[in-house]
C-alpha cells in the first residue's frame, strides 16, 4: 500500500510531498514527521527506498507507507498527556513519533508479536535518544514494548485514550478493540480494508468514520484462540510513577528550554523550537533549517561626504540655485554608479550559483548549535549529574 505521493530525496522532501498531497494537514503532525528520519528505521542496505511512499518488509520487520502513517497520526488527534496503545508496534517508528507529542507525562505502550522485532525497536529507540539532533528539542514520552498477541490482552486490563492497530481487523474483533478505549478515546484501525476512526462517545455509544481504502495483513490469531482452554494473556506494560530524580530532570530541561526559546535561543519558525510540554518543535531538517546560502559581497563606498561650517544659505545661489542643481547632478551620478555596482554584483552572484548547480555543490547550512546541551554543560553541577540531564548523549 502506498505510492500516493512522489518520492523524496530526503526525509524533509518526503514530508513536503505528503503536505502537498494533503496527507499531512496539521503543524503538530508535520513537526513529528520532520523530527524523525524514516531512513533510520530501515536496514542499512535498504535505506535508498526509505523516502518512497511505499510499505517495506524484511522478515518480520515492517513499515507502512508514509501516506498511511500520515493519515493515522492525523486521525489519532494527539496532544500532550494522553495514554497511547500501539497494537503491532513493529519497529517503533510510529510510537516514537507519538511520544514526541505526548510529552513526559503521557503513556506510550506497544504490543508486538515477534521478539526479534521488539529487539530491533529498542535498538532504534536507543539510537534516536543517543544520536538524534531532534531529541533535545522535545519533552519525550519514551515507548515501552511487550511481546505477545494483541488478541490476548485480558478484558480487565486498563483502557487508553488512543489506540492504533497495525494489522487488518475483521468485524469479529471490532468490539474487542473498542473495549480497549476510555470514554472519549479514539481507535484507529484497518477494518475490513478501510482505515477507520472510531470515537467512544459514551459507555456504549460510538462514532465511526471511514478514512481511506487500505490493504493490511490480517491479525494473527492465537493458536488456542478457539479452544478457550487455559488461554494465554498478555500483560500490558506498567503505568509507572516517575521518580523524583526523573521529575527533576524533566523540570530542569523544560526550564532551560523555555528560557532559551524566550531569550537566547533560535527565533521561532522553520528550524526553531517552542518550549511547551510535549512536542515543542517547528519544522526540522536533519541538517538544520533549509535555506539557500547567500554570498556576502563587501561594497566599497566611493562617495565622500563633506560637512561644512558655513550656513546653509551660503551654499545656495539666491537667483537660480545653481549650487543646488550641481549637487542634484552629483547625487544622480552617485546613485547611477551604485545601481550599476549592484547590478554587477547580482549578475556575479547568479553566475556563481549557476556554476554551483553545474558542479553539483551542495548548498546547505551548518548544523545548528545545540543550545540546550551547552547550557546544561555550563551548570555548576558535578559531571555525572550533567550527563544524567543530557540522557548520557554524546552530542
Amino acid at each position: 500500500m502506498g505510492g500516493a505521493v512522489s518520492a523524496g530525496e530526503d526525509n524533509d522532501e518526503l514530508i513536503d510531498n505528503l503536505k502537498e498531497a494533503h496527507y499531512i494537514r496539521s503543524d503538530l503532525v508535520e513537526r513529528a514527521f520532520r523530527a524523525i528520519d524514516r531512513a533510520d528505521y530501515y536496514l542499512e542496505e535498504y535505506r535508498d527506498s526509505a523516502y518512497k511512499d511505499l510499505a517495506w518488509r524484511h522478515g518480520n520487520i515492517h513499515l507502512s507507507a508514509p501516506c498511511i502513517y500520515s493519515e493515522v497520526m492525523e486521525a489519532l488527534d494527539l496532544h500532550p498527556g494522553l495514554s497511547f496503545l500501539n497494537l503491532g508496534s513493529g519497529t517503533g517508528y510510529l510510537s516514537t513519533m507519538v511520544g514526541l507529542i505526548l510529552g513526559p507525562f503521557g503513556v506510550n505502550h506497544g504490543v508486538e508479536l515477534h521478539a526479534d522485532v521488539i529487539e530491533y525497536a529498542y535498538q532504534k529507540l536507543a539510537y534516536f535518544i543517543k544520536t538524534s539532533e531532534s531529541f533535545d528539542k522535545f519533552e519525550f514520552c519514551e515507548p515501552s514494548f511487550v511481546m505477545g498477541n494483541c488478541l490476548e490482552i485480558p478484558s480487565e486490563s486498563r483502557q487508553y485514550d488512543r489506540v492504533y492497530c497495525g494489522a487488518g481487523v475483521q468485524r469479529d474483533h471490532e468490539e474487542y478493540m473498542m473495549n480497549l478505549l476510555k470514554v472519549g478515546g479514539v481507535l484507529v484501525l484497518p477494518l475490513e480494508e478501510k482505515l477507520t476512526k472510531i470515537t467512544r462517545t459514551g459507555l456504549s455509544s460510538w462514532e465511526t468514520k471511514k478514512i481511506i481504502a487500505v490493504s493490511f495483513a490480517p491479525l494473527v490469531l492465537p493458536k488456542d484462540y478457539t479452544s478457550n482452554i487455559n488461554p494465554k494473556t498478555v500483560p500490558l506494560p506498567m503505568f509507572e510513577v516517575r521518580t523524583l530524580q526523573e521529575l527533576a530532570r524533566i523540570a530542569i530541561r523544560h526550564t532551560l528550554r523555555v528560557t532559551m526559546d524566550n531569550g537566547e535561543g533560535q527565533p521561532r519558525g522553520r528550524g526553531s523550537f517552542g518550549g511547551g510540554r510535549g512536542l515543542g518543535v517547528s519544522g526540522l531538517h536533519k541538517y538544520g533549517p533549509r535555506f539557500k546560502r547567500r554570498r556576502i559581497h563587501r561594497r566599497h563606498c566611493t562617495s565622500v561626504v563633506l560637512s561644512s561650517a558655513l550656513p546653509t544659505s551660503a551654499l545656495m545661489d539666491n537667483n537660480n540655485n545653481r549650487g543646488g542643481q550641481e549637487e542634484e547632478k552629483q547625487g544622480r551620478a552617485t546613485r547611477g554608479a551604485g545601481e550599476e555596482e549592484e547590478e554587477e554584483e547580482a549578475a556575479e552572484e547568479e553566475e556563481e550559483e549557476e556554476a554551483e548547480r553545474e558542479t553539483g555543490e551542495l548548498l546547505r547550512a551548518e548544523p545548528p548549535i545545540n543550545i540546550l546541551r551547552e547550557r546544561i554543560l555550563c551548570l555548576p553541577l558535578p559531571e555525572p549529574l550533567k550527563m544524567y540531564l543530557l540522557y548520557y548523549r554524546e552530542r
